[in-house]
């Protein structure tokens, strides 16, 4: 169970905000639990941690991923066939370790059907109870947010929401009166998975969600170091990587469940996923770190206004 943030959060709405804000920029990271086992992803987690993560988001595997690409749908089956189960993902969160808040991406009908009847609140005071600090629902449209929402207030967990490119007026208003934590600016129109540019749509996104008072990280499509500095150059707060590091993960095979299951760090056996993982965090947190400082320079090589 993570219990990063908790000193800070008491200046922010929460232990998300906190995680961004006192790591401008950050980065938020994605892995599907379960994949290859729960073993491994213990490993995995925590090598990102290492490796520079500032949130780590836990994709809890459902049936029917709509959001997701060709990436994160195999993955998401690979966990499945291993018999990945929420009570199993609750347990590991409960076991993690890390200095990074923990989030959950899923569907809304697996939160509703959680408990004994459908409710959305067994689901979240079981995440709660589990550490984790909040919860991301790609197929949850604003307008039928409200008992979910209700059910993270009473609980203290974020509800973070996808902004589209398309998304503007009413509709981007009503999306951000319920967003907390971060908004999750969705790069470009489509399913997740790596892409080998940034989407101008980004530039536009970030542009038209400036007035709004809540930390955006640009998700979808992001897959390397010069992606983030370009992303947080625009004005991103955070940088958000999913199918990159999944991609790692299916190429590197398992992590090794031998030592996972004796309490030795995957990381420790050279070559393996854990060791990339942690490797590709390091790689993107500089790039943000870089487009932070592209903004720095070019303020400070603003000429002083003339004096009257």
């Amino acid at each position: 169970m993570t219990d990063a943030g908790r000193s800070t959060a008491d200046e922010y709405d929460s232990d998300v905000e906190a995680a961004i804000r006192e790591h401008h920029p950050a980065l938020i990271t994605y892995i599907t639990a379960g994949d290859p086992s729960l073993a491994d992803t213990k490993a995995y987690v925590e090598a990102l941690d290492r490796g520079g993560a500032d949130l780590i988001e836990l994709g809890l595997p459902f049936s029917e991923p709509v959001a997701e690409g060709a990436t994160i749908q195999a993955a998401i089956n690979r966990a499945l066939e291993a018999g990945t189960t929420p009570e199993g993902f609750f347990e590991l969160v409960a076991d993690l370790e890390t200095e990074a808040p923990l989030l959950v991406m899923t569907y809304y009908n697996m939160i509703l059907q959680y408990g004994a009847e459908p409710d959305v609140r067994p689901f979240v005071e079981r995440a709660a109870e589990a550490g984790l600090s909040g919860i991301i629902v790609p197929d949850l449209p604003a307008e039928e947010a409200d008992p979910l929402r209700e059910a993270c207030d009473d609980t203290g967990l974020d509800l973070v929401f996808i902004i589209a490119p398309t998304t503007e007026g009413e509709r981007l208003d009503r999306i951000m009166s319920h967003v907390s934590g971060f908004a999750y600016v969705q790069a470009r129109l489509g399913t997740t998975g790596a892409r080998e540019n940034v989407s101008g749509a980004t530039h536009d996104s970030l542009a038209r969600l400036s007035e709004y008072d809540v930390p955006k990280a640009v998700g979808f499509g992001v897959s390397e170091g010069d992606h983030a500095a370009e992303i947080v150059d625009a004005g991103a707060d955070g940088v958000i990587v999913g199918s990159a590091l999944v991609d790692i993960i299916a190429a590197n095979g398992p992590a090794g469940s031998e030592t996972a299951s004796r309490g030795v760090a995957s990381s420790d056996a050279p070559g393996d996923a854990a060791a990339a993982l942690e490797a590709k965090a390091a790689e993107l947190k500089r790039g943000a770190r870089r487009g932070a400082d592209t903004i720095t320079d070019d303020h400070e090589k603003q000429p002083e206004p003339e004096q009257p």
